[in-house]
């Protein structure tokens, strides 16, 4: 299966509703790699790594995010996967 990588910045309310924990959970559960943090600027970054069909459902799942969220925009970079990653982590 293609491996394939992706960083994504979210936009909206996605501080402070549990997005992290939330994206991280979705991740662990369709096997995808990587990281995701809250920048200062109130915006959620994160980079995810895995088989393309796992990466793809996680996007369109968080694009929705967790019940609190509102995603108002979300900017996308795909790039070739590396393979760096065995976890998928919160970073702070």
């Amino acid at each position: 299966m293609k491996q394939t990588r992706v960083t994504i910045c979210f936009k909206g309310r996605v501080q402070g509703v549990w997005f992290r924990g939330f994206t991280k959970q979705q991740a662990d559960q369709h096997q995808v790699y990587g990281w995701v943090k809250n920048n200062r600027n109130g915006t959620v970054e994160a980079l995810f790594e895995g088989e393309e069909p796992a990466v793809k459902g996680l996007l369109a799942i968080c694009q929705d995010g967790p019940p609190a969220a509102r995603v108002e925009e979300t900017i996308i970079a795909w790039q070739p996967a590396t393979g760096e990653f065995d976890s998928f982590d919160i970073l702070y």
